[in-house]
């Protein structure tokens, strides 16, 4: 990413991908960070001990008005906000639809150069799946605007630190592991450190990209062969019991009846539940990445050394 330019809006900026994009990049380079809250303005502050070129601004996602403030005088802008469950007041329509909306005006009412969407493998606007279908209109939406937007759909994220590494390295760990669907669901978990240097590729590509990639991993696998690697790390080998996919869905579907924000929904689970198999070569041509491996990925994030 080129330093002493025009700052790089990032809106989202106080999820792990938003704070290590900043935290990573050279001293000299500028960003503009937009969160929703002081506490979360507070925690992209934090990523930036060293004083580097960092303005916060605490702005609805919503209002293209104040976001197109926010963009006055940046070059690009990377787009992360998004949700996989619903609750609490969180609608995917509000933080997937409407956001690209206002940002799609915005960023053209700014002359932005272009825009960096992260967006979930499998989003499609006709998808079954309610957070599909609600991301894949969102790309639709950045789509048909005047900027042009690189747009990135990826699988499991693995990030030193985040909830997803957090998660496998707990399963990976356990004496004693439920695997819904016998854990025969494919995945193809992509590096977070991978997935910021094609975000870095796609600010720099001339001429920009306008287009949707579908980026994974570099290796495709089930479940259990995934909990399987990260145990060995950690010189375990769990017992893994099945669990008949249709019960996980009918328990998971009381849970929404008894609960006005439970801690999983069926659209949730189904994302969870989505084979992964993507054929990451045509993405990382165009943009010059290359993939960590899958066990680096692993040692990283979930093997001893990480905790």
């Amino acid at each position: 990413m080129s330093s002493g330019a025009a700052p790089i809006l990032v809106t989202g900026a106080n999820g792990h991908l938003g704070r290590s994009l900043i935290a990573a990049a050279p001293s000299a380079a500028s960003f503009r960070a937009v969160v929703r809250s002081e506490r979360a303005a507070e925690q992209v502050r934090a990523s930036r001990p060293d004083g580097g070129d960092l303005d916060v601004r605490i702005v609805d996602y919503t209002n293209r008005s104040a976001l197109a403030e926010a963009a006055d005088g940046c070059r690009a802008v990377v787009h992360f906000v998004g949700i996989i469950k619903e609750g609490g007041g969180a609608r995917y329509e509000d933080a997937h639809e409407r956001t690209c909306e206002a940002l799609a005006a915005a960023a053209a009412d700014a002359g932005l150069e272009r825009i960096v969407y992260l967006s979930i493998f499998g989003s499609k606007p006709d998808a079954k799946n309610a957070c599909l279908a609600s991301k894949g209109r969102a790309e639709a939406i950045l789509a048909a605007g005047s900027v042009p937007t690189c747009v990135l759909r990826v699988p499991m994220v693995l990030g030193a630190g985040d909830f997803a590494s957090f998660s496998l390295r707990k399963q990976a760990t356990s004496g004693l592991l439920a695997m819904v669907g016998a854990g025969r669901t494919l995945q193809q978990p992509i590096d977070a450190r991978d997935v910021l240097q094609a975000v870095r590729a796609a600010l720099e590509c001339n001429p920009p990209i306008d287009d949707a990639l579908d980026l994974g991993g570099p290796e495709c696998l089930p479940h259990r062969e995934l909990v399987a690697r990260a145990a060995a790390l950690h010189g375990k080998k769990p017992t893994m019991f099945p669990v008949p996919l249709g019960l996980a869905h009918a328990a998971i579907g009381l849970l929404e009846r008894l609960s006005a924000n439970p801690p999983m929904t069926r659209a949730m689970f189904d994302v969870l539940q989505h084979d992964d198999r993507i054929d990451t070569q045509s993405a990382c041509k165009r943009l010059g990445v290359e993939l960590s491996s899958l066990d680096e990925t692993l040692r990283h994030c979930v093997g001893p050394e990480a905790e």
